[in-house]
């Protein structure tokens, strides 16, 4: 049963991890598109999602670098 939680914290933060990287994918490929224009409400909103992606994955995780890489993301 422990072998079970670990591997579904480990897989939750596995996607929390996907979720930022994709959302910086989906930034950068917008201002490419965009000429660097990106709208400002985009800019927020994605990093409240990261923010957000950044608390669910450090409930199970809490001393990786996972806070300190997408917090740099622009």
């Amino acid at each position: 049963m422990e072998d079970e939680k670990e591997m579904m914290q480990d897989l939750i933060w596995l996607n929390a991890l996907i979720a930022t990287e994709l959302i910086q994918i989906t930034e950068n490929t917008s201002a490419i598109l965009r000429d660097g224009n990106i709208p400002d409400s985009c800019i927020s909103e994605h990093r409240s999602l990261r923010e957000m992606a950044v608390r669910i994955a450090q409930r199970y995780h809490p001393d990786t670098i996972l806070e300190q890489h997408v917090l740099k993301h622009q």
